[in-house]
């Protein structure tokens, strides 16, 4: 059950890095509908991991009460170890690749902000943002 479990669990996360790449592309041509596109299936495979991440845990925890006086390096195959190993691998891609998204999306975000700042500029009144002053863009002269 464990093996089947890492394996799930393997294949979603990769699945989860591919999808990421494919937005880190996405936003460097500007095609912003299909990272959209890709929110759902993302989501699907978010939980799917998520779902078999406490399965690991609670079949290695099963384990660990079974045998309370083995070190969980002897209670699980070499199979098992090496796909533990290359689960963290695969989490450590995935940190690195959502942080080079995560920096692109930031930077997306402020130059649309700078942006709708020129076009209509506002300032805080308590917690709210309101127009300051006639849009200088959008001025109409008849």
């Amino acid at each position: 059950m464990l093996t089947y479990q890492l394996d799930g669990a393997l294949n979603d996360l990769k699945d989860i890095i591919e999808l990421t790449k494919q937005d880190i592309e996405d936003i460097k041509i500007a095609k912003h509908e299909h990272q959209f596109d890709r929110l759902p299936l993302k989501d699907e495979k978010i939980k799917a991991f998520e779902i078999k991440k406490a399965l690991i845990d609670h079949e290695i925890s099963k384990l660990m009460t079974n045998y309370p006086n083995k070190e969980l390096s002897e209670l699980l195959s070499e199979s098992d170890k090496e796909k533990l190993q290359e689960l963290k691998e695969q989490l450590n891609i995935l940190k690195e690749v959502n942080q080079t998204y995560a920096r692109m999306v930031l930077a997306v975000s402020n130059m649309f902000n700078s942006f709708l700042e020129t076009l209509v500029p506002t300032e805080m009144q308590g917690y709210q943002k309101v127009a300051t002053k006639d849009p200088s863009i959008i001025e109409v002269r008849a």
